[in-house]
């Protein structure tokens, strides 16, 4: 028996890959039914679905640009109408860009802010509306542990994920009279499969050796968390980040010298 003993629905953002995919099939595997957003990932949001489906479970993609925040709305809302209802939502889906802060243009800092932060807020607010009619139900913002270890050509990143922690706070107080539960994990060095193709340097044994406890993260390793704050064994938890990497911010910036 999974977590999710009462058909619970879930709405993962940026679910098609990476750690999104992990906490999608987590939350199938858990008893939840699944709609999870995806944008330009397609391909990987539909096998996603597939994987769902082959082990038992139930999930629908959605097609979501959430560079516009209305499209997050609007797909919230459908995957309301599909389900029935929502009970969890993981704003999960991000966009990284670096540069130089003299590099930075107007465009990259609407883009990674309407993508990372705006459209996250608008998702939660509409999925706590309707949490709100059917007497509860738990946000989980997905942040990074760059909101507090500053590396160079992170600002935009960083603060976005900054300003997602704060907010986890704020909609904390407000949402506790109405029974739903907002959290907030933030994931340190967490290898997705995109690290192989955008980072040809990447090498798993040498990052992990970065890490204090002597490895790097995977998907699995944030989804355990994301499902148990969904659960109702943390219905007395809220307004809280957690922070999942490793040991590594506890290092800070110690690590090495481009960090």
């Amino acid at each position: 028996m999974g977590l999710f003993t009462n058909n619970q629905r879930a709405i993962v953002t940026g679910g098609g890959t990476g750690i999104g995919r992990g906490i999608a099939i987590r939350m199938a595997a858990e008893g939840a039914r699944v709609c999870l957003s995806y944008n330009s990932s397609s391909t990987g949001a539909e096998e996603t679905v597939q994987m769902i489906r082959e082990k038992g479970g139930e999930a629908t993609a959605l097609k979501a640009n959430l560079e516009h925040p209305g499209e997050g709305i609007q797909m919230v809302e459908q995957a309301i109408q599909i389900m029935g209802g929502v009970d969890i939502l993981v704003n999960n889906a991000g966009l990284t860009i670096t540069k130089p802060i003299f590099d930075v243009t107007q465009e990259d800092w609407d883009r990674i802010l309407n993508i990372d932060l705006k459209s996250s807020f608008f998702c939660a607010q509409t999925a706590a509306r309707a949490m709100k009619t059917q007497g509860g139900g738990k946000i989980i913002f997905i942040s990074s542990v760059h909101s507090r270890a500053s590396i160079p050509q992170f600002g935009p990143y960083s603060a976005s994920k900054g300003g997602m922690e704060a907010l986890t706070r704020q909609m904390s107080i407000e949402l506790a009279p109405e029974h739903i539960c907002v959290n907030c994990v933030a994931p340190g060095l967490i290898e997705v499969e995109s690290y192989y193709r955008d980072f040809p340097w990447y090498n798993r044994e040498h990052e992990g050796k970065q890490v204090p406890i002597g490895r790097v993260g995977f998907p699995e390793d944030i989804a355990g968390m994301v499902a148990f704050l969904a659960s109702n064994q943390a219905d007395f938890i809220t307004g809280q980040t957690i922070y999942i990497d490793g040991g590594q911010l506890a290092r800070l910036a110690i690590i090495r010298p481009d960090i």
